[in-house]
């Protein structure tokens, strides 16, 4: 019997007013090193978009459910949407739940057939 794996994907992006980048980027700062050491965070990166340095994304994986809810009912979470007032619309957060993530064993697959892409090609264990 196959194994499912199941990844627990979020992202967050937001836009900061000019003028509360700094304050934007710090509180975020602040946030990496903790969160990522939370139980079944794997982990917790932010970006900021190389055209628009006041957009911000932020990408999080946890290996269950329960482990992002615990998250989502902590302080740091709500640091995190503390910082409303410093953005210039709210929050858009996505959550995401896959059973079949792939790696570059998908890519390799696709560019040696050739074609577009075949499930029965890569072998997802």
């Amino acid at each position: 019997m196959k194994k499912v794996i199941i990844m627990i994907v979020v992202r967050i992006t937001m836009n900061a007013l000019a003028d509360k980048h700094l304050e934007v980027t710090q509180t975020l700062l602040s946030l990496i090193e903790p969160v990522g050491k939370e139980k079944g965070c794997k982990n917790y990166n932010v970006f900021c978009d190389i055209h628009d340095i006041n957009h911000f994304c932020l990408i999080e994986e946890w290996e269950t459910r329960e482990n992002l809810d615990h998250h989502i009912r902590s302080c740091r979470f709500g640091v995190l949407l503390g910082i409303k007032p410093l953005l210039q619309e709210p929050l858009h957060i996505r959550i995401y739940t896959m059973s079949h993530p792939q790696g570059m064993e998908a890519i390799e697959a696709v560019r040696a057939k050739g074609g577009s892409y075949d499930e029965d090609i890569v072998n997802v264990s």
